[in-house]
């Protein structure tokens, strides 16, 4: 059997979903997953001596896909909660501010306050950290990085957060 539909871009998917119709919010939803268990996840994970690349992955984007879904469900005050409990330290500090970041550009993009947690000072890189980015990229990541990111020290590119 040959595929006979048309592929699109990661942007063009994100177009699409964008452009949809506002889904309903169910009440009586909760919370499924939390920062706090995928920042416990990612700890397991650096325990078995997975990357970096991998725990901003399994940890930091799932949380986003977490967040997003939560959303989705429950509007943004029960998204919100996903960020309520602190994510336990994973190891690296890297991760850790990380999971402080996404919570205060996730806030600020959809207008909610971030939790304290996300304040303390260990969660501040003292070093740049490029997470997934490719050398060639890295230039753009100085320029486009978040304020939330940047601030801690993290630097990504439009795309890092792009979820179809």
């Amino acid at each position: 059997m040959t595929f006979k539909g048309q592929v699109l871009t990661v942007d063009e998917m994100l177009r699409e979903a964008l452009s949809a119709p506002e889904t309903n919010v169910v009440m009586g939803v909760g919370v499924r997953h939390t920062a706090a268990d995928n920042a416990a996840f990612c700890r397991d994970l650096l325990g078995t001596r997975a990357t970096l690349d991998e725990c901003w992955r399994f940890g930091i984007l799932q949380t986003l896909d977490d967040y997003t879904s939560t959303v989705r469900r429950g509007g943004t005050e029960l998204g919100a909660a996903v960020f309520t409990a602190e994510p336990p330290p994973t190891g690296d500090a890297r991760i850790d501010s990380a999971f402080a970041a996404l919570a205060c550009y996730l806030a600020g993009r959809d207008g909610w306050d971030p939790p304290a947690w996300t304040e303390d000072p260990s969660r501040y890189l003292g070093n740049r950290w490029y997470p997934a980015v490719p050398g060639i990229y890295r230039n753009e990541a100085d320029e486009d990085s978040p304020p939330a990111f940047a601030d801690r020290g993290i630097f990504i590119t439009n795309r890092s957060l792009a979820r179809a």
